[in-house]
């Protein structure tokens, strides 16, 4: 009698939420849209660019990843930067995998960030990503994984060059294995759940970090005031840009608003890049006086900033 082949149990779908931690400016927003092929996170040279946490999805026959891009773990000084420090911690507290990324070069971890994640790992897998490794002798790095992994904290330290995008496909595989039986959350033709407006706000952003220096960039923040398709297929969109102080507006304007008009040229092109189609951009500056400490600016512009919530 022939015997019939065994069948072979289907492996099960796995899917959950991903958030990705760490200090300002390591690489947690380059990360993400390397991971996910196509750019949902604004990515600048200066530190605190994210101020919300992004979501991007990623789907696969195999799984669903959800990742959450933070805002860095820092020690913050004003209003703004506390409702940054709590969308980190609500992503730390959502996620079913906790994924920290550190330069390779990094001895350890800062305090800041050590001492959110330790009563963390007693709840969730944590894994830890080396990031840059291409700027880093291999044998400079290695003796920093050993440190991390004797450390404890970890289940797995992961070397990666977030910009290179050396080792991704290892670093999805483990995190892949972490995560739980699950079917998926969102359709697989979805990259993220948050709305067209809010992209064009953070475009609008990522501008103003490009072109201004100093305090300009962290003093100000984006409203889209109108979001509507015309008849001729043009999509309008109006923008508020909100500075501190009269001076700051006048920086952001320009000489006979030539500052302003760059701003607005060169988010115009991203923008109709994202959602496919023209757009017709209006940019206006308004001045909301000390703004980044005010609850009732922070419950406007959409931050997470009541406390205890």
């Amino acid at each position: 009698m022939t015997e019939l082949p065994a069948i072979q149990p289907e492996t099960p779908f796995k899917a959950g939420y991903v958030a990705i931690v760490g200090e300002p400016n390591v690489g947690k927003s380059t990360l993400m849209n390397a991971l996910l092929g196509q750019k949902i996170s604004i990515v600048t040279r200066k530190p605190q660019t994210t101020r919300q946490r992004v979501l991007g999805i990623l789907t696969t026959p195999a799984s669903q990843i959800i990742f959450l891009d933070t805002p860095g773990l820092l020690d913050p000084k004003y209003l703004l930067q506390e409702t940054m420090v709590r969308s980190a911690q609500r992503a730390l507290d959502d996620a079913d995998v906790v994924l920290v990324l550190a330069e390779s070069a990094a001895s350890d971890l800062p305090d800041k960030v050590r001492v959110r994640l330790e009563p963390v790992a007693t709840r969730k897998p944590l894994l830890l990503c080396l990031n840059k490794v291409d700027t880093s002798p291999r044998d400079q790095v290695l003796p920093v994984m050993a440190r991390f992994v004797q450390s404890k904290l970890f289940k797995e330290v992961i070397p990666i060059s977030a910009l290179k995008r050396e080792n991704l496909d290892d670093l999805l595989k483990t995190i892949t294995r972490y995560l739980p039986d699950h079917p998926a959350f969102y359709p697989d033709d979805v990259v993220s759940a948050q709305p067209e407006r809010f992209f064009v706000a953070e475009i609008i952003r990522e501008k103003i970090f490009e072109q201004f220096q100093e305090e300009i960039p962290y003093s100000t923040a984006v409203e889209i005031r109108e979001f509507k398709e015309r008849e001729e297929g043009k999509t309008y969109i109006s923008a508020d840009i909100i500075v501190e102080r009269n001076s700051q507006k006048g920086i952001l304007i320009g000489k006979k608003g030539g500052a302003l008009k760059t701003i607005g040229q060169s988010a115009r092109k991203d923008i109709e890049e994202f959602v496919g189609r023209p757009v017709f951009l209006e940019l206006f500056v308004k001045v909301g006086e000390k703004w980044r400490s005010k609850e009732s600016w922070m419950k406007r512009l959409g931050y997470e900033s009541e406390k205890g919530s």
